[in-house]
């Protein structure tokens, strides 16, 4: 199968209030169709964030844009473009990462979580550097991280988001 490099194509979701960011890798084939972060029914970002901030999970993307927002949390990925087969991160090759600096200088963010292994690798090679601020790997909320349940995972980020 013929790989072709894809950008990005969700902008990140922030204002000047937000306290922590949290970066993916790389949206799915189901988020890129449904244009917006997690959009795959099975990725359990939504509950999780949801079950750390005891609050019901959004539907609609304004809801949770609004969520996001409200609780003050920037989303976005480490990836702006790469060459990928399907939603598999390990496909992903030929990586061009975002440029965050503007998130960060225009915001009071105190810490950088990333979702998974894969964010959390890209991020200390390329952007942590850039930025001299470290990051704390959280487990990844995709389906294929089936090591985790539901509720261990809401444990372990709410252990490490709510400080």
């Amino acid at each position: 199968m013929e790989n072709n490099s894809i950008i990005h194509p969700i902008d990140p979701i922030w204002n000047s209030d937000s306290k922590i960011l949290i970066l993916g890798s790389f949206p799915s084939v189901k988020s890129r169709e449904e244009g917006f972060y997690y959009g795959h029914p099975q990725n359990r970002f939504w509950k999780v964030l949801t079950g750390v901030y005891n609050s019901s999970i959004p539907i609609t993307i304004q809801d949770k844009k609004t969520f996001l927002i409200n609780n003050n949390i920037a989303v976005w990925d480490v990836i702006h473009s790469c060459e990928i087969v399907g939603s598999s991160d390990s496909s992903i090759k030929n990586v061009v990462t975002n440029d965050i600096s503007e998130i960060i200088d225009s915001t009071d963010i105190r810490a950088v979580f990333t979702n998974g292994k894969l964010a959390d690798k890209l991020y200390k090679e390329y952007i942590e550097p850039e930025i001299n601020m470290n990051s704390v790997c959280l487990p990844s909320t995709s389906p294929a991280n089936a090591a985790w349940s539901l509720e261990e995972l809401i444990d372990k980020w709410k252990e490490e988001i709510i400080k």
